[in-house]
């Protein structure tokens, strides 16, 4: 395919799930000072030990601090090359439940040099990558719309966000402009440090047709599509570059993203 094109990745797991517990990675920041390596390592240690979660890796895993960017290249702690190495030991243990990953500004510096070192952790890891943002199809569980040997599918975009804001209605409004470019049932972008969740629904014609009797006319029903928009958490405490620059503190949880695999297809949120 050409490069670039988007196409989606597909995860087929396991059919006992009754349910799917998504945890997105992102904004981990290490090699800053005040990155939470607790609060990253405890989310890993969920995905691990957890049989039916997985993770999504979403940009900005390093620091990547150069001469010529934001940052103290003389406070973070090891190179961009040794903030790779660690991020690939760190995440090893999980990798055969990593199901994609995107990159970040932070890691685009370097992109911007020739060296992708996202690409280089998705490579040690054997986990999809797109860069700009990556679509997954999820399936697990069985008996969906009561048919056996059917699995719930759920389709997840997620990309790293761009650009800055300081208001939690300005970072949330751009993952609601996103869900208009693109269909899926669960939206994620980083990027913005903020944790926010918002429930939405849409009109979609099924496309399959009826008589009816009274006037013969062809029509078809029109269904509600729900969809969840996410943005997620980063690992950095508070100080630095945010409390210089009138920045909030950040929620160092992620949230636990929740696919039902029973019943009507439907997305919870717990944070």
């Amino acid at each position: 395919m050409p490069k670039g094109e988007l196409r989606y990745f597909a995860h087929q797991l396991s059919s006992s799930f009754k349910e799917l517990i998504l945890v997105n990675l992102a904004d981990v920041h290490y090699g800053n000072p005040l990155c939470s390596i607790e609060h990253y390592d405890k989310d890993i240690k969920f995905v691990k030990e957890t049989r039916n979660a997985f993770a999504t890796l979403n940009g900005d895993l390093c620091e990547s601090s150069l001469r010529t960017s934001k940052g103290d290249i003389f406070e973070q702690v090891g190179s961009p090359q040794k903030q790779r190495d660690w991020q690939i030991a760190r995440l090893k243990p999980i990798k055969h439940k990593i199901l994609g990953m995107t990159t970040g500004n932070h890691e685009i510096r370097l992109a911007h040099e020739g060296l992708d070192i996202s690409e280089d952790i998705a490579k040690a890891l054997n986990i999809p990558y797109r860069p700009e943002g990556i679509l997954l199809k999820i399936s697990f569980g069985d008996h969906n719309n009561w048919t056996k040997g059917k699995p719930y599918s759920y389709f997840v975009y997620l990309t790293h966000g761009y650009g800055g804001a300081r208001t939690k209605a300005a970072k949330a409004v751009k993952v609601e402009r996103l869900a208009t470019w693109i269909h899926a049932d669960l939206y994620i972008m980083s990027h913005d440090h903020v944790v926010n969740v918002a429930p939405d629904v849409y009109l979609m014609p099924d496309a399959r047709t009826t008589e009816d009797p009274a006037t013969g006319w062809l029509t078809g029903k029109v269904r509600a599509h729900r969809k969840i928009l996410v943005k997620s958490n980063a690992y950095l405490k508070w100080g630095g570059y945010a409390e210089q620059g009138g920045f909030p503190p950040v929620d160092l949880e992620s949230p636990r993203i929740i696919l039902k695999g029973t019943g009507e297809p439907r997305i919870k949120v717990e944070v």
